[in-house]
């Protein structure tokens, strides 16, 4: 039986009498570029040096010196999605991710992972001897799948990538990432940390590895920051650097960037600037105390992104010392507009706002000193979102400019002639994928592994590197995003921003003429009926064919079902056991419940972390210190309740025991146990009505962001943990079952937004 079935050579009785044959090696295509492809998150079409900011971006700016800026290039207004089209050049719908990985709905267009009827980009460079490495944010897999058990089939690894080093989810703490490499869940060097650096030093380190051993063979780097997702963390210098930067206000600064804009020629000069969105307020009109913190919020917001740039500075740098820079080809990209997720006032701690509990202004000064260090999880204001958007109105999440159109830089020093030119052809991140393979003499699979694909739905815009005037081969494209729907279609723009819960048949489409109003400042649909009517048309065409349908406009409640389907009664966990993460650890929230830790404690003592769930910001600990045992529950970073047993823990097998028990919505009383012996009570006049499990849930020690500032991590458990039990009463309405706010908050605190 011959079990090689593509052996070409001849098999005798021994070898003399047999010919050998090695299969071909896979060469890349000749004259093949490096690619290089940098996702920033949540950064505004403004933000950038080279787009009109006064934000320091210099490394930025040098690319799109030495290559083309595009000022009509859109995305999908949210992560996922935006990730999906990058990546598979097909539309975020068609391929399963019509919203963040984690709001699936049972619907083929929200599937919440990327169909294997569209294989990746990588998927597909791997196939033709390229390397490919990734590091940063992922968020195309289930958060439920990421886990020490998988499954893997939506990973980095398993979509194509032969090396990966960031993380899952939406966002993370900048300081304390919840951090994996290829399959597993890692901790995080403590000192002097910072992940934007990290995954720039990865990368570096990844693209040398390959070239040091197979230099004839290019390379695909995808880099996706979490900057600048909120939490907006920098180091103190930048924060230092932009103190008082932000006193004139936002109109003022967005007035002055619009400005720019002009004068670089990244906006038309006819161009508007967009009213100031509802509940905008005129700076003039805050109040002293808001002026000061709501600035200071910013100039975080803009040493996270100059500290970005000092990373992506690096990058290049270090591609530029081996060599390899001149036939790389870098796109530079954002996500979708900038986010209005911190409020009409921001945060300094985003979680607690999400919980519809925002910080007063007199807790925000209290705090001020605080913001972008690893002591807040703070955002700003949706003043400054729109700011970031100049000229444009409204923000991610939206299906208007402020929510989908982007800033686009590239750069190919061995190819590109034209340089510091922007170009005008509208185009949408779909377009990337036919762009590179075009460049890499590779043609898209129609079949791959066996199964067939989904057409490329995107069009190269290479033809743009030496066309300035070349019109835009683009005709239609169609947005979707939590019910706001448009439609752009040769120069026109249809549009509908859904009011969540409103009936979709009674939203008002407007109508835009982008191609002479750059902001979307006059609504014509008044003055156009018949071609409003004719893109509604198309619109509702389009999503039929790409699985747009159903509308759906719930968001965080999307998840609920999906969690509470998850939920179990009972966890076991044993020491040693890497971190679980947000959507795979219990759901304590609003009902009763306890832990049972089954420890040994050694003649001479032990001290350390017997379970630790969440961060300073929302998290509970048990740990035993000084003999004692405690158990601490974080509602912020300001408002604890800790119980520590009077007697010491003896030694020897004990139980080590916490319960709480649900005396009404949101509020308990707890109590701690010592083999069965109570050892002290609380009462809790208010739990969180959403998970606070952010950061993870570790048994034995606390790796991420500690829980309490009474040790630092990991503060590892010195005795032995047997097993530890943690058991869920079914008294109490979980937030996954309960009121429309606990669903909703349950998944928006579980997920931590897109």
């Amino acid at each position: 039986m011959d079990n090689d079935l593509d052996f070409r050579g001849a098999l005798g009785r021994t070898w003399r009498e047999s010919t050998p044959w090695w299969p071909e090696p896979v060469r890349p295509p000749a004259g093949a570029p490096n690619i290089v492809v940098i996702v920033l998150d949540d950064v505004g079409f403004a933000d950038l040096g080279c787009y009109g900011s006064e934000i320091a971006t210099p490394a930025m700016d040098r690319l799109a010196a030495g290559g083309l800026r595009y000022n009509n290039f859109h995305v999908t207004a949210m992560c996922s999605p935006t990730r999906a089209c990058l990546l598979t050049g097909r539309n975020a719908h068609a391929v399963g991710m019509g919203i963040i990985a984690e709001w699936s709905t049972g619907f083929p267009g929200y599937r919440g992972r990327i169909t294997p009827r569209a294989a990746t980009l990588p998927e597909i460079l791997r196939e033709h001897a390229y390397a490919t490495l990734g590091v940063g944010k992922w968020h195309l897999t289930p958060l439920a799948e990421a886990t020490a058990a998988g499954p893997f089939g939506d990973w980095p690894l398993a979509r194509g990538f032969d090396r990966w080093y960031g993380f899952h989810g939406a966002l993370t703490d900048q300081w304390n990432p919840e951090l994996f490499e290829d399959q597993h869940a890692i901790d995080v060097p403590r000192e002097g940390y910072h992940l934007s650096q990290d995954l720039v030093d990865r990368a570096i380190a990844f693209v040398r590895d390959q070239q040091s051993v197979a230099p004839e063979r290019p390379f695909f780097l995808y880099v996706a920051f979490g900057a600048c997702h909120w939490p907006h963390h920098a180091p103190q210098p930048y924060l230092e650097k932009y103190r008082g930067r932000y006193d004139e206000g936002w109109d003022a600064v967005r007035e002055a960037r619009l400005a720019r804009q002009k004068t670089f020629g990244i906006v038309p000069p006819s161009t508007e600037l967009a009213p100031r969105n509802p509940g905008v307020a005129a700076w003039a009109a805050l109040s002293a105390d808001e002026r000061r913190v709501f600035a200071r919020l910013q100039e975080a917001y803009a040493a996270f992104l100059e500290h970005t740039d000092v990373q992506i500075g690096r990058l290049l740098a270090s591609l530029g010392s081996i060599g390899r820079l001149d036939d790389t080809l870098v796109v530079l990209l954002s996500d979708n507009g900038a986010s209005p997720e911190g409020g009409a006032t921001g945060a300094l701690n985003e979680r607690k706002h999400l919980a519809y509990e925002p910080d007063t202004v007199a807790e925000a000064l209290a705090g001020m000193d605080l913001i972008g260090t690893e002591h807040a999880f703070n955002h700003y204001p949706t003043g400054w979102a729109q700011v970031s958007n100049t000229p444009l109105k409204w923000y991610k999440k939206d299906a208007h400019g402020g929510g989908i159109r982007a800033p686009l830089v590239v750069q190919w020093p061995a190819r590109l002639r034209d340089r510091e030119r922007v170009r005008t052809q509208y185009h949408h991140v779909i377009d990337i994928v036919p762009t590179v393979l075009e460049v890499a003499g590779i043609e898209a699979p129609a079949v791959f592994r066996g199964v067939p694909q989904l057409p490329i739905h995107g069009v190269s815009l290479a033809y743009t590197f030496d066309g300035a005037e070349v019109p835009a081969r683009k005709v239609t494209q169609h947005y979707e995003i939590l019910g706001d729907r448009a439609l752009w279609h040769r120069g026109w723009k249809a549009v509908a921003r859904h009011d969540k819960g409103a009936d979709f048949e009674r939203d008002r489409w407007e109508l835009y003429h982008t191609d002479e109003d750059f902001a979307e400042c006059h609504d014509l649909a008044d003055q156009h009926p018949e071609r409003l009517r004719e893109l509604v048309d198309r619109w509702w065409a389009e999503a039929g064919a790409h699985q747009v349908l159903p509308l759906d406009d719930r968001e965080y409640e999307r998840v609920a079902d999906a969690v509470r389907a998850r939920a179990r009664a009972r966890y076991v966990y044993y020491p040693g056991m890497a971190r679980i993460d947000r959507l795979s650890a219990p759901e304590i929230t609003d009902r009763s419940w306890s832990v049972a830790a089954d420890v040994e404690i050694p003649e001479d003592g032990a001290e350390g972390v017997i379970l630790a769930a969440g961060t300073r910001f929302a998290g509970y600990v048990l740990y035993v210190r000084d003999g004692r045992f405690v158990w601490e529950y974080a509602y912020s970073p300001t408002v604890r309740h800790v119980i520590r047993s009077e007697a010491r823990v003896p030694t020897g097998r004990v139980e080590l025991r916490w319960e709480f028990t649900r005396t009404g919505s949101r509020r308990g009383r707890g109590a701690l146990f010592v083999d069965g012996k109570l050892a002290g009570t609380t009462e809790i006049p208010k739990t969180w009505p959403i998970h606070g499990t952010t950061g993870g849930v570790h048994c034995g020690r606390d790796g991420g962001a500690p829980v309490s500032e009474a040790y630092t991590p990991p503060f590892t458990f010195t005795g032995t943990i047997h097993r530890l039990v943690v058991e869920l009463a079914r008294d109490g309405e979980g937030a996954s079952s309960g009121s429309p706010e606990g669903r909703a908050g349950a998944a928006r605190h579980a997920l931590e937004e897109d």
